[in-house]
């Protein structure tokens, strides 16, 4: 089985408080901002790896996972590309380009064009992006493929090597059980990380992944020392002929006011719900 895995590095959530905006509100400025793999491709890059790999012996790859990454090309996107190496992917592919110049649109055209140059048999992507949030380009990129998408997985089994697959995907009103014959584009959520979530039909039916709480694995020293010979193709946008016409445009960013740090004490309920109500307007 060949997974395609996007990645994207984003500036660090827990430190969201170091956000900054130019004067003329133009753009949020990456200064002071520390950079990691978004969380959300680091859960389905656990998932490609283990539906290409037999667990239950060390170091067993039964499939192939190619990283694919658009940004910029610096030392912070080569870094999360080396450390999904590091992780048991076998290639990585940088797709160059600043991110001022992406949306959803040119992400998903991108990526098409990357799924028609290595035919993988199945994507697996991050439900959303801890930057921009916008939840779409799982959705876009298996319309523009005429792929079927299945988001939010939270359990991935198959015993074929990929051909058809049973998908748990989470709903605002429970679970939904989906049957899909691949190639297909799957997002997931922090879900796939539960030791049981992904059942591949090689490894074996009763093992048992470590329990992981908020990531995927983490790297052996072995893993980082190989990550360093594994190859990482370079392209560009027109490499790929892709149109970069952006359908999205933000005209303007504000960071929320500041708090003012002043306290109001309430003498009982009735005031409480009056200031909320009349001063605050929250309600």
């Amino acid at each position: 089985m060949k997974i395609l895995v996007s990645i994207k590095r984003v500036a660090d959530p827990d430190n969201a408080s170091k956000l900054k905006v130019t004067s003329d509100g133009t753009a949020v400025t990456s200064e002071g901002l520390e950079w990691k793999m978004n969380p959300f491709d680091d859960w389905s890059l656990e998932a490609a790896l283990r539906l290409t790999e037999n667990a239950a012996e060390k170091n067993a790859r039964v499939g192939e996972v190619v990283l694919v990454s658009i940004g910029p090309n610096d030392e912070h996107t080569q870094r999360i590309i080396r450390e999904g190496l590091a992780k048991g992917a076998e290639r990585g592919i940088l797709v160059e380009s600043d991110d001022g110049n992406l949306d959803a649109g040119v992400v998903s055209a991108v990526l098409k064009a990357v799924v028609e140059k290595e035919n993988p048999d199945l994507v697996v992507m991050g439900k959303q992006a801890a930057d921009g949030d916008s939840n779409v380009a799982g959705t876009e990129l298996a319309e523009k493929l005429s792929w079927p998408v299945i988001n939010a997985a939270m359990r991935i089994t198959t015993a074929d090597d990929g051909k058809t697959l049973e998908i748990r995907r989470e709903l605002d009103t429970g679970v939904a059980t989906v049957k899909v014959t691949g190639p297909a584009v799957i997002t997931t959520s922090d879900r796939i990380l539960q030791p049981d979530s992904v059942q591949n039909g090689v490894t074996p039916e009763g093992h048992e992944y470590a329990k992981l709480e908020v990531g995927g694995r983490y790297a052996s020293l072995k893993g980082i020392m190989q990550a360093k010979k594994k190859p990482i193709d370079q392209m560009s946008l027109a490499d790929l002929g892709v149109d970069t016409a952006k359908s999205l445009n933000y005209t303007k960013y504000e960071l929320p006011p500041a708090r003012s740090g002043q306290t109001t004490f309430v003498e009982d309920v009735a005031d409480l719900v009056d200031k909320l109500h009349n001063s605050a307007k929250v309600i």
